[in-house]
């Protein structure tokens, strides 16, 4: 994201009663919870190292390596959370009702890295060793979404925060643990809410710049990356993750884009002139072409679940299509 010019500081102005009716909404409906209630502390014990207690096992939890992988991936994502503030604070600023957003998006956002890992250590879900590493690796790189202004960014995060939903949602059901599903359901209403304001936002300014933001939005869409796309290990980690039916193209397309488009209208709009057409007709074949893509990696990941059901053993993960 790029610091704000004329043109952004312009629309967040004309969004400026929008954001103050939003957040008056949003703090209607959010329910404030603990982090520590959704941790089971009591099984917890000393790792080794310098207090000379048990060292890891994969054995020590029942949790699928599939959301063992998302659950690492979830996490590390989450450990961003410095670089998103700046991105957001960057791109709204931080004065008025759109400052005060921000800090209460980080605030609330603030809980679920930290909730994750306690769970995680608690239940020894993970090698804790392996996962400070990562977690270094992941916060040296940071994050930029590299969309620029205001109207892309508020479109990533609407098609971002649902994702996410999504993803922990789904996570915490593979898990075939309870208190992991628990905590992850729990995280994922904040997310929802979340994207709601950020959706109700963009919708605001479809009306106040349809072309402009259907470009954006446009852009958006064809060049989609979650924002833990630079951790390591990413493809092979989303590749599991896809294939275990955690994440995968089918539901980005699915539950993520298609609803929040249907939710703008954005193929019954007739406020567009020839940009905005333009931009519309170009995220349509996109959108077929993520329709088909999804149809072929199903029909692999049957295929493939159906070798290896024949054979008794397990086949490594396949990359997953380009089109993510």
């Amino acid at each position: 994201m790029t610091a704000i010019d004329d043109s952004d500081l312009r629309l967040l102005t004309d969004l400026e009663p929008v954001v103050a009716g939003e957040l008056d909404r949003h703090l209607s409906v959010a329910k404030d919870w603990h982090p520590h209630e959704y941790v089971p502390w009591s099984e917890g014990r000393t790792f080794d190292g310098v207090l000379g207690g048990q060292a890891w096992s994969p054995s020590d939890s029942a949790v699928p390596d599939a959301a063992r992988t998302a659950l690492v991936v979830n996490l590390l994502t989450e450990d961003n959370l410095p670089s998103y503030h700046h991105e957001i604070a960057t791109l709204f600023g931080r004065d008025g009702a759109w400052g005060t957003w921000v800090n209460r998006w980080t605030a609330e956002e603030g809980r679920h890295g930290a909730a994750i890992r306690d769970y995680l250590t608690v239940a020894r879900v993970v090698d804790p060793r392996a996962l400070e590493e990562d977690r270094m690796a992941q916060m040296s790189v940071g994050f930029s979404s590299g969309h620029p202004g205001a109207i892309h960014g508020l479109a990533y995060v609407s098609f971002q925060e649902l994702a996410t939903r999504i993803a922990h949602r789904n996570t915490g059901a593979a898990s075939q643990d309870p208190v992991c599903e628990q905590l992850l359901t729990r995280i994922a209403l904040d997310e929802n809410l979340h994207m709601l304001f950020y959706r109700n936002l963009l919708d605001a300014a479809f009306t106040l710049q349809p072309d402009t933001t259907m470009a954006a939005v446009t852009s958006v869409v064809e060049n989609f990356q979650m924002p833990g796309a630079g951790m390591p290990g990413f493809q092979r980690r989303s590749a599991l993750i896809a294939l275990s039916g955690i994440y995968d193209l089918r539901q980005h397309h699915d539950q993520v884009l298609i609803p929040v488009l249907r939710q703008w209208k954005v193929f019954e709009r007739t406020d567009l002139g020839p940009a905005g057409e333009k931009s519309r007709d170009e995220l349509a074949a996109f959108l077929a072409e993520l329709d088909a893509a999804a149809s072929r990696f199903d029909e692999r990941r049957a295929a493939r679940e159906a070798r290896v059901a024949a054979r008794g053993d397990v086949a490594p993960a396949p990359p997953l299509p380009a089109a993510q």
